[in-house]
């Protein structure tokens, strides 16, 4: 089974077995690209290897997951079955998907994941919602860096994570391109 294919399918079975879910594809996180992740109550790690696929790059990605997402999957094709559990960590789940999507293993909590990670996954107005509800300064001037270290300071990482969800949950793809325009019309001059 193709990477198309199995994404249709798991799709399909996270969003009919969830209760609220939100999926998101192809984000940069660190060193690699991650295929995909779902909100929930938490952020879980999605790494396809269909059936065309090798191990090749897996090791790297691994390392990436880790540190963002609280739990992640290895989601194989049928071919990659027998040797799936060997090239990932104990702590990991691995997810089958042919003619059915089977959970072979479920995930434990990665314990390399990192909060400051987590917040890199915001925008920097997705940050300052958070600040406002805390009610925070906004440090207008100061890079996401100095906001996401302010917020992990500040907040406990349970209520952060929640906090995160509930943005990513909440996130506009609508607003933050009129907000782009609107940025760049400022920059020549001109008011929207």
């Amino acid at each position: 089974m193709l990477d198309p294919q199995i994404r249709d399918k798991l799709f399909f079975q996270l969003e009919t077995t969830s209760e609220k879910i939100r999926i998101f594809e192809e984000v940069i996180i660190g060193k690699s690209r991650c295929d995909f992740f779902a909100v929930t109550d938490k952020l879980t790690g999605y790494e396809i290897k269909s059936d065309a696929d090798s191990y090749a790059r897996l090791k790297s990605q691994v390392k990436s997951y880790d540190l963002f997402f609280n739990e992640n999957y290895l989601v194989v094709g049928k071919s990659h079955l027998k040797s799936a559990e060997k090239h990932i960590p104990d702590y990991w789940g691995i997810i089958c998907v042919g003619e059915t999507t089977e959970f072979v293993r479920s995930a434990d909590p990665s314990p390399k994941v990192k909060m400051t990670n987590q917040l890199r996954l915001l925008w920097k107005r997705e940050l300052r919602h958070i600040l406002d509800r805390y009610n925070l300064p906004k440090y207008p001037q100061k890079s996401r860096q100095f906001i996401t270290k302010k917020l992990v300071d500040c907040i406990d990482g349970q209520m952060l994570l929640g906090e995160i969800c509930a943005e990513l949950f909440e996130r506009d793809y609508i607003d933050e391109g009129f907000e782009t325009v609107k940025s760049l019309a400022k920059q020549n001059g001109l008011n929207l």
